[in-house]
């Protein structure tokens, strides 16, 4: 057997290669993907678990922390204390 190329090894990582029927099926409600993740994940279905998982990636690309929380009802836990924290540290990342 030939040696995997670099495209093979990365091939789970892209999400930009999702069928048009999986693109269809996941075109439901925003709480649909994640609890077809939870239930992929259960009961050890992998291409649906991995197909899920690349939609609500796409979903969130490109996007800030704010508009993630806000597109998903995500609260913010953090004290201003620990957001401050947070900013301060924003240098690790890159930004």
């Amino acid at each position: 057997d030939p040696p995997p190329t670099e495209d093979d090894e990365n091939k789970e990582k892209r999400t930009d290669d999702i069928p048009v029927w999986d693109q269809e099926f996941l075109k439901v409600d925003q709480g649909t993907p994640f609890e077809l993740i939870l239930a992929a994940n259960y009961l050890g279905i992998k291409g649906l678990l991995d197909v899920t998982c690349k939609t609500v990636a796409n979903v969130i690309r490109g996007k800030t922390p704010e508009e993630i929380c806000k597109r998903f009802n995500i609260e913010n836990a953090f004290t201003e204390e620990e957001e401050a924290q947070v900013r301060e540290h924003q240098w690790c990342e890159g930004k």
